[in-house]
């Protein structure tokens, strides 16, 4: 039992990644609510998925925890579930991505690199064009009132 004890200790272990919240990352949120950087370095409704996403990408040992749930969040959407875990040390106690030696440098990371994730792209391609053809029709009214 002992050396079971011990071995979950490790920071190689899953019980020891640091948790990462959807929350932590949302420009939506004030502090008491659940964010945790800076509102003008988070990102507008971010997901587990794509926190997941950007953490692998760039060489994390990741986890999803899909139906694990942020304690302050009221909102029991699909959306806003799930929660990512990352090992952020070694065995050895030191960082697993030297650029990345503490949870909240792996959060600044997460919610730089989410907008400019694939998916994000597509989806803001998406409102430009209704943006232009908005534009388009508001110039059309002009014409037909000359």
């Amino acid at each position: 039992v002992m050396a079971a004890a011990a071995g979950a200790a490790s920071p190689a272990d899953k019980e020891r990644f640091i948790c990462i919240y959807p929350a932590y990352l949302n420009n939506k949120k004030t502090i008491a609510e659940g964010r945790r950087i800076p509102i003008e370095k988070a990102v507008e409704n971010p997901t587990s998925t794509e926190i997941q996403d950007v953490c692998a990408a760039v060489g994390f040992n990741v986890l999803l925890e899909k139906n694990k749930m942020y304690p302050r969040e009221w909102n029991r959407d699909v959306q806003y579930r799930g929660r990512v875990r990352i090992q952020l040390k070694q065995d050895d106690g030191n960082p697993c991505l030297p650029q990345f030696p503490t949870r909240k440098s792996v959060m600044l990371y997460a919610a730089e690199t989410i907008p400019k994730l694939k998916t994000r792209t597509q989806k803001m391609g998406g409102g430009d064009q209704n943006l232009q053809q908005g534009e388009g029709g508001k110039k059309g009214k002009g014409k037909k009132k000359k």
